[in-house]
């Protein structure tokens, strides 16, 4: 099914700040639609790797080595993983050895081939109408966040290292659960962090500020009781406590042995994953890694040869990293874009050798959390270019998110407006496959 390419005016924002179970019982509602009767969730956490721009399928999860030249390029080439029958693409031979601990969604669709509007029905589940609906980050800091007994020491949204800048991650929730986006480079000897950490200003620089505040705060002196100055020094303590206190050290990778950090590979996708294994190990129900880099519409291949090393070695880490810890039978690791690329490679000038965007078909894959590894859902055609069989809509892979982090995908959406919305469209408005049953 393809849905007509549309684009929407969705704001664009340059900086944000702070702000299973089993499905035993499942019955469908009608069509595309599923409810499951609750039980204790599998799932605490969740990383998403967001490959911005869209990844080739073709190049990744769903390789055609029989589709030619003009389909699979000089990737021509699939290799076994650990798991029999499961072949993926020739350049990620350290994920081939982790098949078992992650399940391929070879049937993802949406047929949507503008960014901005990819990008929200990916992460909201719904087409952009006249609410601005929430990403899925933001709907579990609604549900494990402030609001329910989170006591982190940060935000429980964190992208790292920018913001998406497609669509607005909280829409109507408002403020408070905006994503903290850290800024800065993991990679690099100091990871500055917006907000604990100043590029440039040293940290005794910083206490001698503190210093001469404190020396030229008269007004407070003469008024030591007053409520209002009692909620200023407050707030500066948190502020001095993120700048030096636990969350300074939770961001330094300096704390990490050189030989883990080696093991992710040392470039920012890869200090980023360790950054989020960190984050989850901490508590943080949400990060986001956006990993730039995939809107490839010229010398595709060329720029795979340096991205498919790095996300194999990165993302393998992190899968074998958080299974050693016992942490990933608690965290869901989601990776994906807004859609695919093009099967069929525009050799012609001025792509020579491009891959456009394409959502009529593409790849997930998702591990931990509850999801059964070593598993495929759906298949593509034999050229990757349309659904075979049992086609998945986003807000089918969303909600089976939720399910597994214990939250009601057909239920209610609490939000400050007190809006009647649920978390997912019921309505029939949108196209749904059900939820990925065969994999949790």
């Amino acid at each position: 099914m393809s849905i007509q390419d549309r684009t929407n005016g969705i704001t664009r924002r340059d900086a944000l700040c702070r702000g299973a179970l089993g499905l035993a019982g499942l019955a469908l509602l009608g069509p595309g639609h599923a409810r499951a009767q609750a039980k204790a969730p599998t799932a605490k956490a969740v990383i998403q790797i967001w490959m911005w721009g869209g990844p080739s399928h073709l190049d990744t999860f769903d390789p055609k080595p029989d589709a030619g030249r003009d389909y699979c390029g000089p990737f021509d080439k699939a290799i076994p993983t650990n798991v029999d029958g499961i072949m993926i693409g020739e350049h990620l031979p350290l994920l081939a050895q982790q098949a078992d601990k992650y399940a391929i969604i070879r049937s993802m669709t949406h047929g949507v081939n503008a960014h901005e509007t990819a990008s929200y029905l990916v992460q909201t589940g719904r087409m952009p109408g006249r609410l601005v609906f929430p990403s899925v980050g933001a709907v579990v800091s609604v549900f494990k966040g402030y609001d329910h007994g989170y006591q982190g020491i940060v935000p429980p949204y964190v992208v790292l290292t920018e913001l998406q800048g497609r669509f607005s991650e909280a829409g109507f929730l408002g403020q408070r659960y905006k994503p903290f986006a850290t800024g800065g480079d993991p990679n690099q000897k100091r990871f500055v962090v917006e907000g604990i950490i100043a590029e440039g200003v040293s940290d005794e620089r910083q206490k001698s500020r503190r210093d001469l505040l404190h020396s030229l705060d008269a007004l407070g002196k003469a008024m030591p009781d007053n409520p209002q100055f009692d909620l200023y020094d407050r707030t500066e303590e948190e502020a001095y406590a993120l700048m030096f206190g636990e969350a300074r050290q939770l961001f330094d990778l300096a704390n990490e042995e050189d030989a883990i950090r080696d093991r992710y590979g040392r470039n920012t996708f890869g200090q980023s994953c360790l950054m989020a294994r960190r984050l989850v190990e901490a508590g943080v129900p949400y990060v986001t890694i956006n990993y730039k880099g995939w809107d490839t519409h010229k010398q595709h291949f060329e720029t795979m040869q340096r991205k498919l090393p790095e996300l194999d070695l990165a993302m393998s880490t992190l899968l074998q990293d958080l299974a050693e810890r016992g942490l990933l039978d608690s965290t869901i690791v989601w990776w994906g874009g807004e859609f695919g690329r093009s099967p069929r490679v525009l050799w012609e000038s001025p792509w020579n050798g491009g891959r456009s965007h394409y959502g009529n078909c593409f790849s997930a894959v998702v591990a931990g959390g509850g999801f059964k590894g070593g598993q495929v859902v759906g298949a593509s055609d034999a050229r990757g270019e349309e659904v075979a069989e049992r086609p998945v809509y986003p807000a089918d892979l969303i909600g089976t998110m939720y399910h597994l982090l214990g939250i009601d995908p057909e239920g209610a959406l609490p939000n400050p407006g007190g809006l009647d919305v649920k978390l997912l469209p019921d309505d029939g408005s949108e196209p749904r496959g059900g939820l990925l049953t065969e994999i949790v």
